[in-house]
C-alpha cells in the first residue's frame, strides 16, 4: 500500500516538473522521481523495458497527434519536446504499481483512459501552454477515444514485459 502511494505521488510530482517546467531546470525534479522509484519501490531490471516501450509508444502517438497538428508547442521540432517524452517515461512508472488496479476488467482500463487521458492533456495543455487548434472541446474527444484504447494497450504491454 505504501509502494502504490509513493509511486503516485513521485507520479504527480514528476508530472508537475515537466508540464510546468517544460524544458527546463524543472526536469531534473522529474528525473529525480524516477531514479526514487527505481531506487526504492522498483528497479531498472524490473520496469526498464516496460518504461522505455511507454516512452516509444507515447512519443510515436503524441508526435503523429503533433504532426496532425492535433496540438502545438512552442518549438518546431518533429518530435514531442522532451519534458512530455519524461512524462511518458512516468507514467511507465504506474502501470505495475499505483495505476495496477485499473489494468482488469479492460474496460476499467478503456474508462480511466478516456477520462484520465483527456483531462491530463487538458491540465497539462493549460499549465504548460500547448495550443488545441481545432478546439479544446473537440481535442479532448479524440484524445479520450484514443486513450481508452492506448491504455488497456499500455497495461497489456506491462503484464507482457513482466520480467
Amino acid at each position: 500500500m505504501l509502494e502504490r502511494l509513493a509511486n503516485a505521488v513521485l507520479f504527480q510530482l514528476g508530472w508537475l516538473a515537466c508540464v510546468i517546467g517544460g524544458n527546463s531546470l524543472w526536469l531534473l525534479l522529474a528525473l529525480a522521481a524516477l531514479v526514487i522509484h527505481l531506487r526504492w519501490i522498483s528497479s531498472w531490471a524490473a520496469e526498464g523495458r516496460l518504461m522505455l516501450s511507454v516512452v516509444i509508444v507515447g512519443t510515436a502517438v503524441d508526435s503523429v497527434l503533433r504532426y496532425l497538428d492535433v496540438f502545438r508547442f512552442e518549438d518546431a521540432a518533429p518530435l514531442i519536446p522532451l519534458w512530455l517524452m519524461l512524462l511518458w517515461a512516468l507514467l511507465g512508472t504506474t502501470l505495475r504499481h499505483c495505476l495496477a488496479w485499473s489494468a482488469r476488467p479492460w474496460w476499467l482500463a478503456s474508462a480511466l483512459g478516456a477520462v484520465g487521458g483527456a483531462l491530463s492533456y487538458y491540465g497539462g495543455g493549460r499549465l504548460a501552454g500547448v495550443q488545441f487548434p481545432y478546439g479544446e472541446v473537440p481535442t479532448l474527444m479524440v484524445i479520450g477515444v484514443l486513450w481508452a484504447g492506448l491504455f488497456p494497450l499500455l497495461h497489456m504491454m506491462a503484464r507482457r514485459l513482466a520480467p
